[in-house]
């Protein structure tokens, strides 16, 4: 099931699209709303194959990616939900395929759900995100597959996705301070936020945390709820050798390709989904583990642009990257990411940066104080929240950062030809600071994710 060729406006865009003038865009955590809907609908939350819950301020996404490579390669059939999407809506569902790779969403069928659920809640208050969670049930429940990854859209505790009663493992991956309005202004507030995905009695994998009284706060709620417990560091971890990632647990030590996403961080997103499929009751094989190293994908988080339209306006062999990553915890591994590639090839680094509103971009900045050569700020289409790049340039300088703002990435781009002189190296250029600006981005250079 594909989705690459659905018109402009899509038959399930037309029906969202009719539910943003009906009801809210924004969080209103509560379950009460998502719990009444589903029962109208026959409880298809119920209905699910093992599910894999996965909450975390950063990396979850990248978790999810491991997860349905490791399973997929395991030749299992598993739908993956993720949120936000970047370009279209039909990517928050991909359809499992036993035996072969899930696809993104069909329109059709994406439509007739949404008409289902939308008729189903009948005009009662409700959001949008709610809406589509319960068309997240809906689908999955009634596509055959072998296993379900989802992710949690925010926080945990209340999060429209937390009405999974016994989930097959819940994953908690790094806490850093984000959304700090719904979640709280300390990291232990938020980690027990992100802990209510916890079910009594259920396994629990608990991925690298850099914070101490989050990683606390995790553990006691797991010991309290008596779920047999995987913790990063402890009960098992993974380190890059000779260009090698070692994986190691109770049960094995195993001698792994790197994974195909970039980045040292991956290694330990990479080896918290490992544990989470096995504490999942799924069988790996280092045959299996192995293939889905190479075969993982992760649009828009460390993504590099190999063609597109965007690139034109670049210089000849300028090196390009894509990341969503919007807070500090996030622009710091994107930060030592850059810095790696830099330890390989040196390049002058610049950025070209958009953010909306709800971020902390001082502390995101901070993180490239030492390596980036200038940065641009740009505005965010299609999202009301975006900061003006004015007040985000000052952020920057705010940071250590020399910035200006410009009016759109191509002409960011073009700057940043123009400035290059004969024979300098050609620049490493990092686009992001917004999930937001990624899918304006892949949508403009015409790469929108398959």
């Amino acid at each position: 099931m594909n989705a690459t060729n659905t018109p402009a406006v899509s038959a399930a865009e037309q029906e969202i699209e009719k539910l943003m003038t009906l009801h809210p865009k924004g969080f209103d955590l509560s379950l009460d709303r998502i719990r009444r809907l589903l029962e109208i609908l026959g409880n298809p939350h119920q209905k699910l194959p093992p599910v894999i819950h996965i909450a975390g301020t950063n990396g979850k996404g990248s978790t999810t990616a491991f997860c349905r490579a490791l399973l997929e390669a395991a030749g299992l059939g598993v739908h993956v939900h993720t949120s936000p999407h970047l370009v279209n809506w039909h990517e928050r569902y991909r359809i499992g395929v036993r035996g072969g790779r899930s696809a993104i969403v069909d329109d059709e069928l994406f439509a007739e759900a949404l008409r289902r659920v939308a008729a189903a809640n009948a005009g009662q208050t409700i959001t949008v995100f709610e809406i589509l969670t319960a068309v997240t049930f809906v689908l999955f429940s009634e596509q055959p597959a072998d296993a379900v990854i989802l992710e949690v859209g925010l926080g945990g505790r209340f999060d429209a996705t937390n009405v999974i009663d016994k989930p097959a493992v819940s994953v908690i991956m790094p806490i850093s301070l984000d959304h700090q309005p719904y979640l709280g202004d300390r990291v232990e507030l938020i980690a027990a936020e992100k802990a209510g995905i916890m079910k009594r009695g259920c396994p629990v994998v608990i991925g690298r945390q850099e914070y101490e009284p989050a990683l606390d706060v995790l553990v006691h709620t797991a010991e309290r709820l008596s779920c047999p417990t995987s913790v990063y560091g402890q009960d098992f971890s993974a380190h890059e050798e000779f260009g090698r990632l070692i994986y190691q647990d109770e049960f094995e030590l195993a001698d792994l390709p790197l994974p195909r996403l970039p980045g040292r961080h991956q290694i330990a997103n990479a080896a918290a989904a490992i544990r989470a499929v096995k504490a999942a009751g799924f069988e790996l094989t280092d045959a299996m583990i192995e293939k889905a190293m190479s075969t993982v994908d992760w649009p828009g988080r460390l993504q590099r642009l190999l063609e597109g339209a965007l690139l034109d306006f670049a210089s000849a062999d300028a090196e390009i990257w894509v990341d969503g990553g919007h807070n500090p915890g996030a622009g710091e591994v994107i930060a030592e990411a850059m810095a790696g590639f830099e330890e390989r090839q040196s390049r002058p680094l610049y950025l070209i940066i958009g953010m909306i509103n709800t971020k902390e971009p001082v502390g995101y900045f901070r993180a490239f104080a030492d390596i980036a050569e200038h940065v641009f700020t740009v505005p965010i289409h299609g999202s009301d929240a975006g900061l003006d790049p004015i007040l985000l340039a000052h952020s920057a300088f705010d940071a250590g950062l020399i910035a200006e703002p410009v009016s759109s990435v191509a002409e960011a781009l073009a700057e940043i030809a123009r400035r290059q002189m004969p024979g300098e190296m050609s620049p490493r250029i990092l686009i992001g600071g917004s999930l937001y600006l990624v899918g304006n981005v892949l949508a403009d250079n015409g790469t929108p994710p398959k």
